[in-house]
């Protein structure tokens, strides 16, 4: 994949988990990187592991209404382009309809969907130019009903659909947007889920609740997001794809 010497990826949440090992695919196929999170030392530590390719780090927190143009302007202004946009940037609540709040919902929506768009929509003009790609992380919270996760299950369920109606808006003008819906992964997106007591009985358990016996790795899904922003799937757009063990086939029994 020579040919993606010269192309730019923008990733954010690339500090840990999906985003992080995203960014080592990535720059094993030679894209050029920026590395955006709110851990200056955790990007510093993820760069390092990204070899040779040209990087850039912006430490940001995108709930900042003033972050996201400042992303955009700081990678376009340094590589010259943008050719894709991978927003893995998420938190993670638990609380049912009676358990979690106002602060709770505009938190998870704040981060998981509110920045999004609006990253994306400042990514937009530079996309169009190189004709590029936007791969947005979901899970299959969207496409699933769970209890016990409300607010985290709406904020997913509208990155689905976000994906879907920006899919169509930017086909004419050759940008692709899809989703990758992770099942159960091992991340740290747990622990600041304020969850660590409960994450190993609960990791142990999921392994039955996946078809396949067992969770997800971050390479399996970064390897999807790879898939996905690349000219592989150069006919592919509007997909919400459950990269999720059978997961989202199966139903209680």
């Amino acid at each position: 994949m020579a040919s993606v010497a010269h192309k730019v990826a923008l990733i954010t949440g690339a500090s840990s988990g999906i985003g992080a090992t995203t960014c080592r695919f990535f720059a094993r196929e030679g894209y050029k990187l920026v590395l955006a999170g709110r851990n200056l030392d955790s990007l510093q530590s993820v760069a390092q592991c990204c070899g040779k390719v040209e990087k850039l780090i912006i430490s940001s927190d995108l709930t900042d209404v003033n972050e996201p143009s400042k992303i955009i302007e700081k990678s376009v202004s340094h590589f010259g382009r943008l050719d894709v946009l991978v927003n893995n940037a998420a938190i993670l609540a638990l609380g049912s309809i009676e358990e979690s709040d106002l602060e709770q919902y505009d938190n998870i929506m704040d981060t998981n969907i509110r920045s999004m768009y609006q990253l994306t929509q400042k990514a937009v003009p530079h996309l169009i130019k190189t004709q590029g790609s936007v791969v947005n992380v979901s899970s299959i919270n969207g496409l699933r009903s769970f209890p016990g996760a409300l607010t985290y299950s709406i904020s997913k369920s509208a990155v689905d659909q976000f994906t879907r109606c920006i899919a169509l808006e930017l086909a004419s003008k050759q940008v692709r947007v899809n989703c990758v819906n992770p099942g159960i992964v091992d991340t740290n997106i747990r622990k600041r889920g304020n969850v660590s007591e409960v994450v190993a009985e609960f990791l142990e358990r999921s392994k039955t609740t996946h078809a396949l016996g067992r969770i997800g790795t971050t390479e399996e899904i970064a390897d999807a997001i790879l898939f996905l922003a690349s000219d592989r799937a150069s006919f592919i757009t509007g997909v919400t794809l459950p990269v999720d063990g059978g997961k989202h086939a199966m139903c209680p029994y």
